[in-house]
This record gives C-alpha cells, structure tokens and sequence, in this order.
C-alpha cells in the first residue's frame, strides 16, 4: 500500500524531532527518522498494525517509550494516512483536539 503523510503529521514529526534534537542529540534524531523509515516499510505490508481507535477509523501504533503514531487505512484507494506523531508525555487529552 502506499502511504501518504498528512500536514498534520509533517508537522507533529517534525516536533519530535525538535524535542529529540533539544533533549538529547543529533545522533538520537537520526535513529528516530531511522525508527519511523523502518515502520513505514512494515505499515506498507501490514497496515492494519497498533491497535484500532474507538473513535474513528484510525489506528494507533506505539513507535518508541515516547511516541505513537496515529494511521488510517483506505483499503479501497490502497493508501495508509499517517496521521500525527504524539508524544507520549504530553497530556492526552490534547490528543483529542487533534483526533
């Protein structure tokens, strides 16, 4: 399947790599974009990976200890969505606003 980035998820990525880059290195960024290259490619073959919303159609896959990764499956277009990058020490409930 394809997979296609929203803005949302441009943006929410990049985030993560600025909180990397600010709490750690340059180093820890690169195994992070390494992390997510490595998910796109198995999200591809299997997308209906992570655990299903109860609100919507989206899925939700926990990336590292610090992010999750939100993806919709449009099986009759062949195309993944990533959707958002969350941080998971943020509060969750922000990730409402978003979802």
């Amino acid at each position: 399947m394809k997979i296609h980035w929203t803005t949302l998820a441009d943006l929410t990525f990049r985030d993560e790599i600025d909180f990397i880059l600010r709490k750690w290195n340059a180093e820890e960024a690169m195994k992070f974009v390494d992390l997510v290259e490595a998910f796109e490619k198995a999200l591809a073959s299997n997308p209906f990976m992570g655990k299903p919303s109860e609100k919507r159609q989206i899925r939700m896959f926990v990336l590292s200890k610090q992010t999750t990764v939100f993806h919709e499956v449009f099986e009759e277009k062949n195309r993944i969505d990533i959707q958002l990058f969350w941080n998971n020490t943020k509060d969750p409930k922000g990730l409402e606003i978003y979802l």
